[in-house]
């Protein structure tokens, strides 16, 4: 049993909105804090996984780079997320898609709201 406390961010802002730097540093920062964490993309956020799309995104120079902070989610086993429809819509599919993303409903995320995750939504 993973007796780890769990996070849970949801990234409704895409590659136009400093507010998705935040979320990818907190996120990142999470697992900074030994964080069971997955994120949830939604909306425009499903973009930051598009095959090339944060390859050269710096939205704050203090952070790392964008592809970094999503890399970094990767090589902690953490989970990243997309919204089907929000995929759909935006004809979007697993291709599309960095390998490793999952397209899965809110599910996902769920289970570990239900044993007690804090939330962020940006």
């Amino acid at each position: 049993m993973n007796d780890k406390k769990k996070l849970v961010v949801v990234i409704t802002h895409g590659l136009d909105d400093e507010r998705a730097s935040v979320a990818w540093s907190i996120a990142n920062g999470g697992l900074n804090a030994g964080l069971d964490l997955t994120v949830f993309l939604a909306s425009s956020g499903v973009d930051w996984v598009r095959k090339g799309a944060a390859d050269k995104v710096h939205l704050n120079p203090e952070d790392p780079t964008m592809m970094q902070m999503i890399q970094k989610v990767f090589d902690s086993g953490s989970s990243i997320c997309v919204c089907p429809p929000c995929a759909k819509v935006r004809g979007y599919s697993a291709e599309d898609l960095i390998e490793g993303v999952k397209i899965v409903g809110s599910i996902a995320i769920h289970d570990a709201i239900k044993s007690g995750a804090a939330t962020l939504s940006f």
